[in-house]
Formats: structure tokens, C-alpha cells, sequence
């Protein structure tokens, strides 16, 4: 995963990564016991302010997501994070896959590319 990372294997880490990055690292770690976690911030990617914290990326490598469909896993993912995606975060990506996912095939892909614009700017169509 590209971009500034806040990550463990297994362990929480603190003083890493922005506020909003602590957080999303620590309810993520709580709720769903990763045996492998990585917080990307993509704000800096999406023409936002300087700290702004409104797009991120994570990539959980859960027991808990065995057996699940992947829409399944996202939404163990959002429930998670249900205060942060009604407020401060804009976007986020999810990578969600069970340890035995992992261990075979222990690469990201690569974040998607940023399509530009904001609620702000008017489209010319």
C-alpha cells in the first residue's frame, strides 16, 4: 500500500499517523483482533489542506472475516468505524482477508487512482 502507513502485525501502535489515523487503527484493532492492520492516508493524494485526514485506506487481515463474503467484511468494517464515516471521513478503501488469504498471496493492490473534483467544483458537461 502506498502513502504514509500506520501498521502492526498484531499489536496497536500509538503516536504514529495522524488523529484520525490513530483512531481508525485502534476501533479497527478492537472490533476485529487483526492479525494484520495498515492505515493508509490518501488525503494528501485528493488535493485536500495539509493534515486534512478525509481519505484513507486500510487493509485488515482478519480470523473474523473467515467464511464471510467480502460485502460482509466491509460492513464489519464500516460498523466499526460508523462515527468516523459520518463525520471526518470522506472515502475509504478496504482491503479485508483472512489470515490464510494472506499468508498465500501477502501483497496490496495498488490504491485506485484519484478521479479529481469536489462537491465544490462545477462539472462542464
Amino acid at each position: 500500500m502506498r502513502g504514509p502507513l500506520l501498521s502492526a502485525a498484531g499489536v496497536a501502535m500509538a503516536g504514529s499517523g495522524g488523529p484520525l489515523a490513530r483512531t481508525i487503527h485502534a476501533k479497527l484493532t478492537a472490533a476485529l483482533q487483526p492479525t494484520h492492520l495498515e492505515v493508509r492516508d490518501d488525503s494528501p493524494r485528493h488535493g485536500g489542506p495539509p493534515g486534512a485526514e478525509t481519505h484513507f485506506g486500510v487493509l485488515v487481515v482478519s480470523g473474523r472475516f473467515a467464511g464471510l463474503p467480502p460485502l460482509q467484511r466491509h460492513r464489519l468494517v464500516h460498523e466499526a468505524l460508523r462515527d468516523e464515516l459520518a463525520g471526518p471521513l470522506h472515502a475509504l478503501q478496504i482491503i479485508a482477508r483472512t489470515p490464510q488469504q494472506w499468508q498465500s498471496d501477502p501483497r496490496a493492490p495498488p490504491a485506485p487512482p484519484c478521479l479529481g473534483g469536489s462537491k465544490q467544483e462545477r462539472r462542464r458537461g
